[in-house]
Parts: structure tokens; C-alpha cells; sequence
């Protein structure tokens, strides 16, 4: 499918074919198939209850499809065979509801993934070296040890730093031994981006990421989401704010009844609608 950036069938990084997800009866998406490429800022706009969320919750494995693939640069997350949390790693997720964890620190809040996911492949990096006379008697070709550069300790240092540094990015670095409770909701959402972008990603998630702050500080949150886009980020943004959606997205899709009803650029979008459904959609959210 192309988009408005006519971006190759080289750069896809999330194929979706044919995605359905049902809820029982409820037919929640009925066969999606879109394709994200990197770099691409896809912002999806439409009413409550039009798939939104879902969409992206199927995309980061997080709800199981009905039937369709997902495929995360070329491996099909659906299949049963493929270690879902491997390919997640890299798959960030940003939610409304901020999804901190209320009795670890701020600092621990954003270095707890990235120092387990370190400390698996250190442990698999040994594991490697430690089986390694036993098997390359069964082997023609000898496999050679795995250097190893690092220990737990190190990774905890170098975890930690880069959480401090994000934080200095933002601005709260003095809120690294802080607990959420005593945080405001922008700065909640703000921590649970630099988590996320923490991990390093390659795409990241956004789901409707200032509906739950008050009004003053949804600009914060934009502010750095801009920032974030900046950095040439792949990112596929839920949101309701179609201002910020007009200024940042390279595409917007318009959901509605499960379905992707309309796609463009965001001048294609916004000044010339083709359907009904998006034109009623827009009269009243536009003001």
C-alpha cells in the first residue's frame, strides 16, 4: 500500500494483513491490512468504540488477533511458534492510563525492562559458553565462545545512566528515587515515554496518550512526543487531539465500525474528506 511518502516495500516494519479481533459476537476489527513504514508517523483518529485501541493493542501482542498475521520486520507475531516477548522488546507502548508501577521509583519504573532483558542475554551468553565443548562434538563447523563484555553489575550502571540521562532530557532528573503517587499526570506520562524509548525501540505506541491528563498539562506531553518524532521514531499515535494530529502525523487513518474507512496525508484528510462518515466525524471534533 503506498503512502503519502511513496516510502519502499524495503522500509515496512509492521505488515498487518487481514486483521480481525472479536470480542464473542462483537466484531471489534474486521480485516485491516496496512502497512507501517519506518520512519512513518501514523496518527489514528475516530470515534469511541471504533477499534482504535485495540488495533494497537493486537499490534504489540498484547490482545491475541481472532485471525490475520502481524508481521514485526517479516516475523509473523501470530504464529504460535514465535516468542512473542523477543520481538515485543522492541515494540514500545505508551498508554492513557500511564501503567507505572505505583511502588517501584521512578528510576526503577524505566530501568526494570531494559536491566531484565540485558540480564537474559547475559544469562544466555554463559549458558552458550558453558554448553559449548558438549556441543561442538556433534557439530562438523565449531562454534567459538561468546565474548563476554559486561557483568551484572555493569549493566545495572549503564541501565541507570541512561535512565538518569532520559530523565535529564525531560527535565526531572530530581525524580529519580520520586514514587509515582507524588507525580502529576504530565509528568506520569512523560516518565512513561523515556521508559519506553528506554528499551531503544523501533517502533513505538502511543494510545491516546494525553486523554487522561488535565488540559494544562497535555502540552508538556505533546511537546515531547514532538520531540520524540524528531528523532525519526516510527510511531503510530492514537489520539483525539486533531490539531497536534494535523501538525505531526506523515499519514492519518480515520477507523470507524472496525474498519480503516479512509487514509492520507493530513492535508488530504482534514481539508478534503471523500466520505460521508469522516466529513460528519470531523464537523464535530474540528471547532
Amino acid at each position: 500500500m503506498e503512502t503519502g511518502n511513496n516510502l519502499s516495500e524495503s522500509e515496512v516494519i509492521l505488515d498487518i494483513q487481514d486483521l480481525c479481533k472479536d470480542f464473542g459476537n462483537l466484531k471489534v476489527l474486521k480485516n485491516i491490512t496496512e502497512q507501517i513504514h519506518k520512519g512513518e508517523k501514523v496518527v489514528i483518529i475516530g470515534p469511541s468504540g471504533s477499534g482504535k485501541s485495540t488495533f494497537l493493542r493486537c499490534l504489540n501482542c498484547m490482545e491475541d488477533p481472532t485471525s490475520g498475521a502481524i508481521y514485526f520486520d517479516g516475523v509473523d507475531l501470530t504464529d504460535m511458534r514465535v516468542n512473542i516477548n523477543t520481538h515485543r522488546r522492541h515494540i514500545g507502548m505508551v498508554f492513557q492510563s500511564f501503567n507505572l508501577f505505583n511502588n517501584k521509583t521512578v528510576l526503577k519504573n524505566i530501568t526494570l525492562a531494559p536491566e531484565l532483558v540485558a540480564n537474559e542475554v547475559l544469562r544466555r551468553q554463559k549458558w552458550h559458553n558453558r554448553l559449548l565443548p558438549l556441543t561442538n562434538l556433534f557439530r562438523k563447523t565449531k562454534q567459538t565462545k561468546i565474548p563476554i563484555t559486561t557483568t551484572k553489575k555493569q549493566i545495572r550502571q549503564d541501565v541507570e545512566a541512561n535512565a538518569r540521562r532520559l530523565l535529564s532530557r525531560i527535565g526531572l532528573e530530581e525524580k529519580a528515587d520520586a514514587y509515582p503517587s507524588t507525580l502529576s499526570g504530565g509528568q506520569k506520562q512523560r516518565i512513561a515515554i523515556i521508559r519506553a524509548l528506554a528499551m531503544n525501540p523501533k517502533v513505538i505506541l502511543f494510545d491516546e496518550p494525553t486523554s487522561a491528563l488535565d488540559p494544562e498539562m497535555v502540552g508538556e506531553v505533546l511537546d515531547l512526543i514532538r520531540q520524540v518524532a524528531e528523532t525519526g521514531m516510527t510511531m503510530v499515535i492514537v489520539t483525539h487531539e486533531m490539531g497536534f494530529a494535523k501538525e505531526i502525523a506523515t499519514r492519518v487513518l480515520f477507523m470507524d465500525g472496525g474498519t480503516v474507512l479512509e487514509q492520507g496525508t493530513p492535508d488530504e484528510l482534514f481539508s478534503n474528506p471523500r466520505s460521508d462518515r469522516l466529513k460528519e466525524f470531523l464537523s464535530k471534533v474540528l471547532v
